[in-house]
């Protein structure tokens, strides 16, 4: 109750909670790469034989990580995203305006734009048209743009549907936009700490033995997920077109 008189009656509440939350479970990434003990014996100069080989596959390990944090029908952003906060390319191409209009779904904090590196290619493109180039900013060592103050990261995870049924290049595509952080009530990842043979955080490597060929085998597992603590911490433009091209040409003949 607000600007009530002396002896009004206040008024009771409660904060409703769910009785059944959604549980999260960890996803598994597994895999075995095996090493000949004599390859690991004897050439290990200069490089460590059994390193290399663990460190190309917890690579690999990572790059389908990755494409699982965006694509995974359970728990992935793009499955999370509620449809309230699902909009649609105006043009086809992704416009500043498009851009704007995401940030008016995501406007507390926001993070980075998620987005296929062609759909970045296609926004600057037609910030260029428009006479607006994005800022560049140096992020972990490497140039990305801004719009808004805000990042767009570049990953080929977030997929191009179309692009090898026509075989020009074109297709459509996604761009996310997220807020992280638990005190933002953003996108959180989760993970587990503490495993056995755990050489990263929720990484462990473990020797499963020797077979009779003298083959060592080694189980990689990473255990990860991520969750949204509220709606509007993602929002995704759909139907981004990423193959059209401006006749810059045309566009100066017409202005004479």
């Amino acid at each position: 109750v607000s600007g009530h008189e002396e002896d009004n009656i206040i008024p009771e509440t409660y904060i409703d909670y769910e009785e059944n939350p959604r549980e999260y479970s960890l996803n598994t990434l597994q895999t075995v790469v095996r090493v000949h003990t004599r390859v690991s014996d004897l050439y290990n100069n200069p490089y460590s034989q059994l390193e290399e080989q663990l460190r190309l596959s917890i690579e690999s390990i990572k790059e389908r990580q990755e494409w699982e944090l965006i694509n995974n029908k359970k728990f992935g952003l793009l499955a999370a995203v509620n449809p309230a906060y699902r909009i649609s390319a105006r043009y086809g191409s992704p416009t500043p305006d498009d851009l704007d209009e995401l940030l008016s779904l995501v406007w507390k904090e926001p993070a980075f734009f998620i987005a296929h590196p062609r759909a970045i290619a296609a926004f600057e493109r037609e910030c260029t048209w428009r006479g607006v180039p994005p800022v560049t900013t140096d992020l972990f060592g490497t140039k990305v743009i801004l719009w808004r103050g805000v990042p767009l990261i570049p990953s080929d995870k977030v997929e191009v549907e179309g692009q090898y049924l026509t075989g020009r290049g074109v297709g459509t595509t996604k761009i996310i936009l997220v807020r992280t952080g638990e005190q933002n009530q953003g996108v959180i990842g989760l993970h587990q700490s503490g495993i056995p043979g755990e050489i990263a955080p929720s990484l462990s490597a473990r020797l499963m033995g020797l077979d009779k060929f003298g083959v060592a085998a080694y189980l990689l597992t990473k255990y990860f997920s991520l969750a949204a603590l509220t709606d509007d911490a993602i929002a995704v433009l759909e139907n981004v077109e990423v193959g059209y091209y401006h006749d810059y040409q045309h566009r100066n003949a017409v202005e004479k």
